[in-house]
């Protein structure tokens, strides 16, 4: 028996105020925690687009997309002056002289303001393909180098040349007449082509997030061990320098005699 010590009732005892956490200090947890989220939450257009897995290598596939783009421009820069040779012809009342070489059926010949389109479309794609021939080569190089700064020429010249052809591959398709199999075959090649190259940019797109994503943590790792060592300099010189003549100093400016 214990007769000097009381054990605490707790019959028809209210509980204590601090052994359960209250209703007040749950809120603010749990509003600090959604803070915290929304502070650090990134913008749907800072989001890679394509992750690597068991399927796709992001770098690896970034850079054949880089040496696809040099064939692209290639291949549109000549499309586009053929169409343009094409073009002018075959207007209605000039005078040609390479009809037995090539037959200019399949050229368009009706509206004039279709026609001026045909040309329009194919004169811009060939400045395009001159542009994406010169961000495509300049691509490859800082794929390479890892430079995601170089990376943006290309991104954006890309991203209208890949509109422009759309746009210029739905207009040839309704226009011209796919019976001839010139126009048959670049309605099937561009239709390859934008759709591989909407997936390239896509791929690019996500291997510069993660370039950029690495240059934050390479810049503030080199901000924390510059910060680290200018605490430890100074560090060190304030406790060289704290007493320079007293006995027990480690190190004295004070000659010596």
């Amino acid at each position: 028996m214990n007769y000097g010590r009381k054990t605490p009732s707790t019959y028809r005892s209210n509980p204590s105020v601090y052994s359960h956490t209250t209703g007040r200090s749950s809120t603010n947890l749990h509003t600090t925690k959604s803070r915290s989220t929304r502070s650090v939450r990134i913008p749907w257009y800072q989001r890679p687009i394509l992750k690597n897995n068991q399927y796709i290598d992001i770098q690896k596939n970034a850079m054949m997309i880089g040496l696809f783009a040099i064939f692209l421009a290639l291949f549109t820069i000549g499309t586009a002056i053929f169409d343009i040779y094409c073009l002018a012809m075959a207007a209605p009342g000039s005078t040609h002289y390479g009809y037995y070489i090539i037959s200019y059926e399949f050229v368009y010949v009706g509206n004039k303001h279709v026609r001026n389109m045909l040309m329009v479309f194919a004169l811009f794609s060939l400045v395009l393909g001159l542009i994406i021939f010169c961000t495509s080569i300049l691509l490859v190089v800082a794929l390479r180098k890892e430079y995601e700064r170089k990376i943006l020429p290309w991104l954006w010249t890309f991203a209208v040349f890949t509109i422009w052809r759309l746009l210029a591959l739905l207009f040839f398709a309704i226009v011209n007449d796919l019976y001839f199999a010139y126009n048959a075959v670049m309605v099937f090649l561009w239709s390859v082509f934008v759709l591989v190259s909407i997936y390239g940019w896509c791929c690019v797109y996500s291997l510069f997030l993660e370039l950029v994503d690495l240059t934050k943590l390479e810049d503030l790792a080199h901000l924390r061990m510059g910060t680290m060592a200018s605490l430890h300099a100074s560090t060190a010189n304030s406790l060289a320098g704290s007493r320079p003549t007293t006995p027990h100093s480690t190190v004295s400016t004070m000659p010596v005699g």
